[in-house]
């Protein structure tokens, strides 16, 4: 009884190895190539974190910029606000400075012609030595053409 299943069969076993070996190489790619695939999944999660922390610092940073450029604007517009005040004030000042200089010089001429028109009622008088009634009327008419010489 010849079984050729329990005889061994040289070329058979030589094919089987070979079979074998290149099935362990095919193996052992599949699983470098999964190791690798599974390395770059990882790598690509890192970077994927690492760009979202990126993103995140961005937004947290242009947050601070808008901020900090509102805060400037709004000092900015204080300062304007408070120099044209400080300037409405001078120029305020100024103006009350104006009216209380003419209004002095206003009051001065006034003075002045008050004088002037008493010393012309005084020398009116001593010239004329007139009754009581006639010194009214002299001092009315003086001062009608005081106001006409004036206009």
């Amino acid at each position: 009884m010849n079984n050729p299943l329990i005889q061994p069969d040289p070329g058979l076993f030589i094919w089987t190895i070979v079979t074998f070996l290149v099935l362990l190489a095919l193996l052992e790619r599949i699983r470098k190539s999964l190791e690798d695939a599974e390395r770059a999944r990882q790598e690509l999660e890192r970077l994927q974190q690492e760009s979202a922390k990126m993103m995140q610092q961005a937004r947290i940073e242009a947050e601070s910029i808008v901020t900090q450029t509102r805060a400037d604007a709004e000092r900015l517009r204080e300062e304007l606000k408070q120099k044209a005040k400080d300037e409405a004030d001078k120029i305020l000042r100024n103006a009350q400075q104006q009216i209380q200089l003419q209004t002095r010089q206003a009051i001065q001429q006034i003075r002045h012609e008050v004088a002037d028109i008493a010393v012309l009622l005084a020398s009116k008088l001593l010239e004329r030595n007139i009754a009581k009634e006639d010194n009214a009327r002299l001092i009315d008419d003086t001062l009608k053409q005081i106001e006409v010489t004036k206009q």
